[in-house]
């Protein structure tokens, strides 16, 4: 992949915004380096390990979610099944399965090609993963727990109830 030099010197930091935000929710995080932050994010299914990495070369911040799902090798391809169906639904990011360590993750990017990150992109970044990950959690462990096929586990994360009982 080739990279290109940065020609925009920037105001602040992408990383910075993140870690304001985190500040804001309370969330547990900490910084690595000046272009690493790792932080908790409670969900309802699991808390949510998030990594975010700033690449100056390609100006992009990246957003990696992890799940607390390892998934069993025997159920890996209906996971790839899965993966496929859920990201042909998302407009934005997409699911993996690091398959060395059987480990789900959202990945997603925020371009800025020579322009400043603010906040409202940076919170919209996170919105999505952990919006994502909430709304997908459970077809996943249909798949991994219940034995599920990817179809059936997915209708069953679409079905939308009405109230509260």
């Amino acid at each position: 992949m080739a990279t290109a030099a940065p020609i925009f010197d920037r105001i602040s930091h992408p990383i910075d915004l993140i870690e304001s935000l985190a500040l804001q929710h309370s969330w547990p995080y900490e910084r690595t380096c000046d272009d690493e932050l790792t932080l908790v994010v409670d969900g309802t299914w699991c808390d949510y390990q998030v990594s975010i990495n700033w690449r100056e070369d390609i100006e992009s911040l990246h957003l990696a979610s992890a799940f607390d799902l390892k998934v069993p090798e025997g159920r890996a391809n209906e996971i790839y099944r899965l993966i496929a169906k859920i990201n042909e639904q998302l407009w934005v990011g997409h699911f993996d399965l690091w398959s060395d360590d059987g480990l789900l993750m959202y990945r997603h990017a925020l371009l800025l090609n020579g322009t400043e990150a603010n906040t409202e992109q940076c919170q919209a970044l996170m919105s999505a993963a952990l919006e994502s990950c909430e709304f997908y959690y459970q077809a996943f462990q249909f798949v991994i727990w219940a034995g599920k096929n990817a179809s059936d586990a997915l209708a069953t994360t679409m079905f939308e109830t009405k109230g509260q009982a």
